[in-house]
């Protein structure tokens, strides 16, 4: 028998727990992983720990290798790295990506599996969903050479789309966040910063990320007349009032949203999930995207870290967990 592992819980909203859980042997197009490193995305990830999505999308909110449902227990999570140790011959050996949750060893398709390039160091590629969340959102945007952008919110995918549009010729890109540590994090990533109050308008395009009201009528007040705002925020249960008087019929505003869940249909036609994924772990072998990492934790640390990323004690954009000397 392949044996067992230990996998993080969410037992009932707000408390999590770690489990020993049962390997099945893997089959002959399976893989054996041994997990170095997760992620934990403060946006959906701290929602779903305090039991916070709508009952109409627990469908929609399912993660690929989700066991059990919301609200709990549910065992949830979409950001882990780690090493085949048993497969196909061409990735035993290799780092790969997966969709997994937090677990320190698990059995999947091998399909399932993205090979990781040497280039790209394994503690950096707990970003790749977050990267390939910021892929699909600016496929949606197209935004133009030359366009002036803010992208609102400095969170985990602002922040990824950010470093994306920093890399697009002409563009100007300015960051804005409440919060003025996130000016260390744009500096880092090469693009401006500014708080809400203070951030440049006339703008072509905004991304909106701050997963606030507050953020997306900001958004709406920065651009010129014919722009658009992406909305990439997701609430969970909460409700949004919108500034719909005032001049958004006059200025003619575009308000759309993006969601990873489907390949964008401007390149569905010629791109798959899988070509997505690994586009966005090409992208990741800019060391500029460490600043994204802002902390780590231990796996059997993780129970008691998940309350203090949900409550914002933890002030993280993505929080690393590494698996050394927790494997079975």
């Amino acid at each position: 028998m392949t044996g067992t592992a230990r996998a993080f819980w969410l037992d009932s909203p707000g408390r999590g727990v770690i489990r020993e859980v049962r390997l099945p042997e893997p089959g002959p197009d399976e893989v054996l992983v041994r997990t170095l490193f997760s992620g934990v995305s403060r946006g959906t990830e701290t929602l779903v720990f305090g039991g916070r999505v709508p009952e109409s999308q627990y469908g929609t909110m399912r993660a690929p290798f989700q066991e059990g449902d919301f609200p709990g227990p549910v065992k949830y999570g979409y950001l882990n790295v780690g090493v085949v140790e048993a497969g196909p011959g061409d990735l035993v050996g290799r780092t790969v990506f997966c969709l997994y949750p937090h677990q320190t060893r698990y059995v999947v398709p091998a399909a399932a599996v993205t090979p990781v390039t040497p280039a790209v160091p394994a503690g950096r590629a707990v970003l790749a969903g977050t990267v390939e969340t910021a892929v699909n959102a600016l496929w949606d945007a197209a935004p133009l050479v030359g366009d002036r952008i803010a992208v609102v919110g400095g969170g985990m995918v602002g922040c990824s789309v950010a470093a994306l549009l920093a890399r697009f010729p002409g563009v100007r890109v300015q960051l804005v966040d409440a919060d003025p540590d996130r000016a260390e994090v744009a500096d880092a990533l090469g693009v401006g910063f500014a708080s809400p109050a203070d951030a440049l308008g006339g703008l072509d395009l905004v991304v909106h990320a701050s997963a606030s009201e507050e953020g997306l009528a900001r958004s709406m007040e920065l651009l010129r007349p014919e722009g658009t705002v992406l909305e990439l925020s997701w609430y969970g249960d909460r409700r949004v009032a919108l500034p719909l008087g005032e001049a958004f019929h006059s200025r003619r505003l575009t308000l759309r949203s993006s969601q990873v869940g489907t390949v964008s249909p401007a390149r569905a036609a010629t791109r798959t999930y899988a070509d997505r994924l690994a586009l966005a772990l090409d992208l990741l072998t800019d060391p500029a995207l460490d600043a994204l990492v802002t902390g780590e934790s231990s796996f059997g640390e993780l129970p008691n870290i998940m309350p203090e990323l949900a409550s914002g004690e933890i002030p993280a954009l993505c929080h690393r967990i590494r698996y050394a000397g927790d494997d079975d």
